[in-house]
């Protein structure tokens, strides 16, 4: 990659959040979505490998369905098989030495160009395949699909130039510059199945460094993974660049890492799928051409916990927008509460009256705040959880399930006595949220509680009006959360306000949206220009005494 010194990177154009659309009834954005979503309802695209630009249609085919509509099939796609995934890595390879030599205002270029569009003509085709394929209602889909994934193309190039212009200094005689180049192998790019967003950024965010990527969507997100590959490549990102395989994560996986040109992972999952990744890596060591950059952020058992000081109303939204939204299928959702005992009884009232308000069922009606969970086996486990709850704590609202046409899980709320049950524990991914009630007077004992319950340490939340409480909160909960939260719900990090990701077992916490996360898909190079060199090898200090 050709270097460019701090004067040669070039202005952007302003960047910002990209403005969240509110589909209020009359709204040109509502009708446009609607009639996009009736549209797509009756389309099943056959969704292919891509693979150095190539369509590749191998024949072993999966369906994708609504998991509100489970019988409605909204796409066909095909799963990669071991040469696929070979063909892949010759792929990246040998596209990477053209990508990493073009001018980083060029690679820039092709992402900025991407969020204009999404922005613009793509905006509710992207909206209408996260709704359908993954639950999401519109103002959900909004924030995800659109918003997140526009901000992390502006915003991670913003990141990029921050980092170019960071060169070191040169004294008389001398130039020094740093290089910022792309890593030597490829980056193993598997995205979840929750955030459509991040499945826009994992392969990206290393491709706009100069890396070339091998990336594994979510099968239960094909169709917005299809849509945000075509936005790309309508941007004009170059073939082999990011090479889209789906298919079986094992096999895809053990191919991949045993490869001598593995450059690095960048991982959104379960921490026990991270941690075999992990083991592998280390096992593999030493085929490797480079040592891998292992980046990913994972489980979580995300927080609410309350002062005595707190606003009852304020903590009862918390627990259901945080806990509820996206059938609490969010990384950061809030998933355990600790409330005293003096505002229990009110932040209960008022929680069970939000609850009992709450409407679920088919996204595409938008009086609906709740979808369905993504699919059966979600349904099945969470439904596990509820059957304990209903055996072992006390279950206050909803419990439920009705897999009949949709995977359908009631928003549940549940209270314990025992701090260390395991729905305290244990991460669950649904629309369960698990209340234990402390005495008044244990407030640093509960913060105490927090921190050792869980070895997740992703996302939480703490409610004060008494400023001393929020600095015991700060100083007993110091590593508990990556993005911590105060008199807020522990969800919805923005990329360039609230930089996302944990540590403990939630992750190696190196901050989607922010320039932390670029700098692991570079390999700085040191450039000393030396004007005048030395012709003489002796120092002045040997002349005769």
């Amino acid at each position: 990659m050709t270097s460019y010194p701090t004067s040669n990177v070039r202005r952007l154009p302003p960047i910002s959040n990209e403005p969240i659309k509110s589909y209020a009834p009359g709204s040109p954005e509502r009708d446009e979505l609607k009639a996009r979503l009736a549209a797509m309802e009756q389309e099943c695209p056959d969704i292919p490998l891509v693979i150095g630009g190539r369509e590749i249609r191998t024949g072993d085919v999966a369906k994708a369905t609504s998991p509100h509509k489970h019988r409605h099939v909204t796409a066909t796609w095909h799963r990669a098989r071991p040469e696929d995934v070979h063909a892949a890595i010759k792929a990246a390879h040998d596209a990477r030495r053209e990508w990493a030599s073009w001018r980083w205002e060029d690679r820039a270029g092709v992402l900025l160009k991407a969020a204009d569009i999404l922005a613009g003509p793509k905006r509710a085709t992207l909206n209408a395949a996260t709704m359908l394929g993954q639950s999401k209602t519109a103002y959900q889909t909004e924030i995800d699909a659109a918003c997140e994934t526009i901000d992390f193309w502006r915003f991670n190039v913003r990141f990029a130039a921050q980092i170019l212009a960071e060169q070191p200094a040169s004294s008389a005689g001398v130039w020094n510059q740093t290089d910022y180049r792309g890593l030597e192998g490829f980056v193993y790019a598997i995205s979840p199945f929750n955030f459509t967003a991040i499945g826009a950024n994992l392969p990206t965010a290393p491709a706009l460094m100069g890396c070339t990527t091998i990336w594994k969507p979510a099968g239960t997100a094909i169709l917005s993974a299809w849509h945000t590959l075509q936005i790309l490549h309508e941007a004009g990102l170059p073939p082999g660049v990011i090479n889209f395989v789906p298919g079986n994560a094992a096999t895809i996986t053990d191919i991949l890492l045993a490869d001598r040109n593995f450059g690095g992972v960048h991982f959104t999952g379960s921490t026990a799928v991270f941690n075999s990744m992990w083991k592998t890596i280390g096992e593999n060591i030493n085929k490797y051409k480079s040592y891998p950059r292992i980046v990913g952020e994972t489980g979580g058992k995300d927080f609410i916990v309350a002062h005595p000081s707190a606003d009852a109303a304020a903590i009862a939204v918390a627990i259901v927008r945080g806990g509820f939204e996206y059938q609490g299928q969010k990384c950061s959702a809030a998933s355990r509460a600790y409330i005293p005992k003096s505002l229990w009884n009110e932040v209960r009232d008022r929680t069970l009256a939000m609850i009992a308000d709450i409407r679920m069922g088919d996204p595409s009606d938008f009086r609906n705040f709740m979808g369905a969970v993504i699919d059966k086996k979600a349904f099945e486990r969470i439904g596990g959880y509820l059957a304990d709850a209903k055996q072992n704590a006390k279950v206050l609202a909803g419990g439920n399930t009705n897999g009949a046409d949709g995977w359908f899980v009631e928003p549940t709320l549940i209270q314990t006595e025992n701090p260390a049950y395991r729905l305290l524990c244990e991460e669950i991914f649904g629309p369960v949220v698990t209340v234990f009630v402390y005495d008044d007077a244990k407030w640093i004992e509960t913060l105490q509680t927090v921190d050792q319950t869980s070895p997740y340490a992703l996302t939480g939340a703490v409610f004060a009006r008494d400023k001393n409480a929020v600095a015991d909160a700060h100083r007993e909960l110091h590593h508990a959360a990556g993005n911590f939260y105060i008199n807020d719900k522990p969800t919805g990090a923005v990329v360039g306000q609230q930089p996302f990701g944990g540590a403990r077992a939630s992750g190696t916490n190196d901050k989607a949206g922010s320039k932390l996360n670029l700098t692991r898909w570079t390999s700085a190079r040191t450039v000393k220009e030396t004007f005048s060199p030395p012709t003489e090898y002796r120092y002045p200090f040997m002349s005769a005494e």
